[in-house]
């Protein structure tokens, strides 16, 4: 097949380079942003009067009828061709004739690659974003059925304080809610557009930058054409926009195999994102949390991938960019994958409140609130924590727990204890007393939820 390219040299390359060079197995997703930026291309140069309107014209039909033909998949592509750029203009020009030639004047693939990634990944990051909100949502269907289901807090995976489900799946919308910000926040740095750079150094034709940029949904454009072909800042910050996010997948994947285990069972997962053992009949395994767990390193690969790729790169286009896409195209995938998954599986999940507060009673997490009455009744913290400390060694010695120490126990270790001591430790009490501004209580939690449905409108 004869290059696009030919001229310079015969375009005769050895078939192994061919397929080593090609770029088209991979970059053909982008069919429609490379269509319709070339849309905007030949209404500007019909608009600048480099070309006559009427081939304008002809140019933007016939790539509207090529847009049409491969979403109907009458028209396949090609994977002859080097990649998608190369592709569309072939059929082009096979439609057109010599009209279809005039669409890459003044442009380049530099540019054209540069446009067609930017309007990829915008739209990705849009796509993505519905689905973190999503997620959101199934997470919030969760908190409001378990606003008052007591179970442990942890540090160092040790049961640490009381609070609710509620409360610690807020902590994950907190989480999502931020990723939500960096992709919106990395769009608004990616939308700038590049056509018109050209090769690295511009144009001598009296184009319109503005006037495609805007056609194409753009903020501006890039002000300095070296940078806008050898720009990639935009790939590095989407990718690890998704390394942050698989991050929050996976720490809360861990969560859920956590639970779902007989060693906790505070959720079970519905049997449509489980598995059985091919030899353990009893078994039910927590796999699509552990493949979503497994993924993120996958995605953190992507992100040094692309990172390494640019680090000794000299301005402005080189080959080697053309290795941003597949570790970029792969994140995108995996996280789209990974959230289509987490959130029915979030929404099918069922919470088991008597064991989450079965947990909660046997392991002293309410040993800050019984100093904490200490103190309110006029002992020093530190003093207060030391006889905490020794009534649940004690404790653990006999095999109790607070609620069921004696009153005469207790006033062996202070005069300060008084029967009010018990309302005080109760599980109910240490959540619902917990009303500092982001804490467990129920009014706080109520917040939060507020806090986080208006996050969904932003």
């Amino acid at each position: 097949m004869a290059k696009m390219w030919a001229g310079r040299t015969a375009g005769a390359t050895d078939k192994l380079a061919d397929d080593f060079n090609s770029s088209i197995s991979f970059d053909s997703r982008m069919y429609r942003q490379d269509i319709k930026g070339s849309m905007a291309h030949a209404a500007m140069l019909g608009a600048q009067g480099i070309i006559a309107e009427s081939e304008a014209d002809t140019l933007i039909a016939g790539l509207e009828g090529i847009l049409a033909d491969l979403e109907s998949g009458a028209l396949p592509i090609n994977m002859e061709c080097e990649d998608i750029h190369m592709f569309v203009e072939q059929v082009l020009t096979e439609r057109l004739g010599d009209v279809g030639k005039k669409l890459h004047t003044a442009r380049s693939r530099n540019d054209q690659v540069a446009l067609d990634l930017r309007m990829n990944l915008r739209d990705e990051a849009e796509g993505i974003v519905a689905l973190l909100k999503e997620l959101i949502r199934a997470l919030l269907e969760q908190i409001e059925c378990n606003k008052t289901t007591i179970m442990p807090g942890y540090t160092h995976l040790q049961r640490a304080q009381p609070i609710t489900f509620a409360h610690h799946l807020l902590a994950y919308c907190m989480m999502l809610l931020r990723d939500i910000d960096r992709f919106n926040d990395m769009k608004r740095r990616m939308n700038l557009s590049p056509i018109g750079c050209c090769a690295l150094a511009g144009t001598t034709y009296d184009t319109d930058r503005y006037f495609e940029a805007e056609r194409l949904g753009f903020d501006g454009i890039c002000m300095n054409s070296i940078d806008g072909v050898s720009d990639r800042d935009f790939c590095v910050e989407f990718v690890s926009c998704c390394a942050t996010l698989m991050m929050h997948l996976s720490r809360f994947s861990e969560e859920i195999i956590l639970w779902s285990s007989w060693e906790f069972k505070f959720v079970e997962l519905s049997d449509a994102y489980t598995t059985g053992s091919s030899i353990m009949p009893q078994k039910k395994n927590p796999d699509m949390a552990e493949l979503i767990r497994g993924k993120t390193g996958r995605v953190y690969g992507d992100l040094m991938g692309i990172l390494t790729v640019l680090k000794g790169l000299p301005l402005a286009y080189n080959k080697d960019m053309q290795e941003d896409k597949e570790g970029i195209f792969d994140a995108v995938d995996t996280v789209k994958m990974c959230l289509g998954i987490m959130i029915p599986m979030i929404s099918t999940m069922k919470a088991i409140p008597e064991n989450m507060l079965k947990a909660a009673q046997e392991g002293f997490i309410n040993a800050t609130d019984l100093a904490d009455y200490l103190v309110k009744k006029g002992l020093p913290f530190r003093s207060a924590y030391k006889i905490s400390g020794s009534i649940v060694a004690e404790c653990i010695r006999k095999k109790c727990v607070l609620e069921s120490v004696t009153l005469e126990e207790y006033r062996q270790y202070s005069d300060l204890f008084d029967s009010d001591v018990y309302d005080a430790i109760s599980l109910e009490t240490c959540v619902a007393k917990r009303i500092s501004v982001g804490g467990p209580g129920l009014e706080s939690c109520e917040a939060q939820i507020e806090f986080v449905k208006n996050g969904l409108s932003r």
